[in-house]
């Protein structure tokens, strides 16, 4: 009779719980409706609208509406839907009322021809699943935004999403309402580039290897993707004229003239005005473009002066990193082959010291960007003494600690398959900024040239020096692709270019994206609106697993090819190794896990009713 009541007793005890976590989740559901929120533990806050972004729309000062067209009944399409919905809440909630939005799907002739009125074409939407019958679905619709704003209108057409569904879809929303909010509200972001100096040019063609009717350029890419930045050309006329006051910053390309000392002094005045940035993008590694010879001469044009005044020194070398060496896989009749090139530090983000690490991710340039190619630098070295002591001066990018330094007239920089080390192995800094109420590079420095500056800014101005000659382009294609004929001369495509190098320019195009953010991220910290780059991020997949049991190789001292080779074989069996336990973990060792635990929870349920006295 007692264990009749005991098994009643337990059983009101089970129904109570139930009761009890039934109305917990309902309590929890009705709290939810009216205060929302997420913990989202991603680096790169995926699920979660960024602070950038919030105090964007937060800022508007007028009522910004979005008609988003969808079309349903596909699963991936509907999970895409769904997302890009949950991110346009987000805005919504945190505009203060100044971003609505509506959802349209276009189900009859009337709301398809709005539709389209609007400028959205119809799309072919296909399933990624076969059906039962082995046939892919198929559905025509419409997936875009349209963006209203004042009297300013824009379109955002929405490509077939794939498998990463709406991932990294709030750059492009933010960078959208940015560009239609300066086009209304008439903000200016104009950012000067200095020419006339034989230089790199923005506009320059060889991202890619030219192919008929021309190649891409950095410049090309910002006007299409970032419409609201203006890249204007600024000619220093040998320092006779000032450089226009309104520009929010002037950019330094590769040169292959001198700076005179009167066009230095001008670019000293110009950012002494107080809230002006100077972006330095050179190095003393000159090639010239068209030269499949890859011979470089070492010459700092005059720059070095001028750097020198804001603390940060520009040698007059040509860094080979033989420690974190640059490669890239190219297919051959055998296999694959890996082509390496220590001329191009390859800089990886990593966790080290913080007075070493490699990559400063922190820094508004090169937020949260794993990975960048800095295609033949020179070493800097930072002079925090020329200016005060509330100016900071630091590093952002360096090499690993096996680099050597180049001090010949010329350097070879033609691909190969050995590379000897020569000089002494040092990490070196490539990349640093100076920022604060900056001192005059010509404080105290004699003649003025007859150009008035004052002897520090009013406000905080910056420096930035990415010494990189090739930083902006893709080194292969610039000196593989042939001359640009232009014109009529185009159909006959890239005439006297050197093929192995437009072989190899191919691949070097995966490194173009963290440069087009990094350029893009720089721009934004130049104008001062720093806050958005955090969406910049967000473009980029996760970070690969990294596994800190297994430490990258070094090269050491005396390390030739075969024995570099061989550290890294090993490297990459460590890995396997690892993910093997990983995948045995996870296949075996979880489920034994659980059914111990389960087989320890029965028996000692056993060993209590065996305790029960009846």
């Amino acid at each position: 009779m007692a264990t009749v009541e005991h098994k009643r007793k337990a059983a009101a005890q089970t129904g109570i719980y139930i009761i009890v976590i039934a109305a917990i989740v309902v309590i929890a559901n009705i709290i939810s409706a009216g205060v929302y929120g997420r913990i989202d533990a991603t680096k790169n806050e995926r699920y979660t609208l960024s602070k950038g972004s919030a105090r964007l729309v937060a800022g508007l000062t007028e009522q910004m509406q979005i008609d988003f067209y969808i079309t349903t009944g596909l699963a991936q399409l509907d999970l895409f839907v769904r997302d890009v919905t949950d991110l346009l809440k987000e805005y919504e909630r945190a505009s203060e009322g100044q971003f609505k939005f509506t959802i349209i799907e276009p189900d009859t002739d009337e709301l398809k021809e709005k539709a389209k009125e609007a400028g959205l074409q119809p799309m072919l939407f296909q399933a990624t699943e076969a059906t039962s019958d082995d046939q892919a679905q198929l559905k025509e619709g419409y997936l875009g935004l349209v963006f209203k704003y004042g009297g300013e209108k824009a379109v955002m057409p929405t490509p077939s999403p794939g498998p990463g569904g709406a991932q990294g879809f709030e750059f492009w929303i933010t960078n959208k309402i940015r560009e239609i909010r300066d086009k209304e509200e008439d903000i200016k972001h104009r950012i000067g580039v200095i020419t006339n100096k034989d230089e790199l040019k923005l506009s320059d063609t060889n991202l890619t290897p030219r192919q008929g009717q021309g190649g891409h350029s950095i410049q090309s890419v910002l006007t299409r993707a970032f419409p609201f930045y203006t890249i204007e050309e600024v000619d220093l006329k040998d320092g006779g004229e000032e450089i226009d006051p309104e520009l929010s910053g002037l950019i330094l390309t590769q040169p292959r003239k001198v700076y005179t000392d009167k066009e230095l002094r001008r670019i000293d005045q110009f950012l002494m005005k107080g809230n002006k940035a100077l972006t330095v993008i050179a190095s003393a590694v000159t090639l010239k473009p068209n030269d499949a010879t890859m011979e470089a001469t070492l010459d700092l044009h005059n720059i070095d002066k001028l750097l020198a005044g804001y603390g940060i020194s520009m040698k007059n070398d040509a860094v080979m990193d033989h420690g974190a060496q640059f490669r890239i896989s190219v297919p051959t009749q055998t296999g694959m082959a890996q082509i390496r090139h220590p001329g191009i530090a390859d800089v990886v983000e990593d966790n080290s010291d913080e007075e070493t690490k490699v990559l400063d991710t922190s820094f508004a340039g090169f937020f949260r960007l794993q990975q960048l190619a800095f295609p033949f630098p020179s070493t800097l070295e930072l002079l925090p003494e020329k200016q005060p002591d509330d100016v900071k001066v630091y590093a952002v990018a360096r090499t690993t600690p096996q680099a050597t330094a180049e001090t010949g007239s010329t350097v070879k920089m033609n691909l190969r398959a050995e590379w000897p080390q020569s000089g002494e192995k040092a990490q070196r800094i490539i990349a640093a900024v100076a920022e604060g109420k900056l001192k005059s590079a010509f404080a105290g420095g004699g003649a003025d040239e007859g150009i008035k500056t004052a002897e520090r800014a009013s406000e905080p101005s910056r420096v930035l020096v990415i010494s990189s000659s090739l930083f902006l382009t893709n080194p292969f294609a610039y000196a593989g692709n042939g001359p640009e004929l232009g014109g009529q001369f185009q159909m006959f495509g890239n005439i006297g270019g050197d093929q192995q190098l437009l072989f190899v320019a191919r691949p070097y195009v995966q490194y173009l994206q963290g440069t087009i953010l990094a350029v893009k991220n720089i721009l934004d910290w130049m104008s001062g609106d720093a806050d958005l780059i955090a969406t910049s991020a967000k473009i980029m997949g996760e970070a690969p697993l990294t596994y800190r049991e297994v430490s990258k190789p070094k090269a050491a001292d005396g390390d030739d090819e075969e024995a570099i080779r061989k550290k890294e074989e090993q490297y990459r069996q460590r890995l396997k190794s690892v993910q093997d336990r990983v995948q045995l973990g996870l296949i075996v060792g979880l489920p034994l896990f659980f059914a111990g635990f389960g087989i320890f929870r029965w028996r000692s349920r056993e060993a209590k009713r065996g305790r029960i006295k009846v």
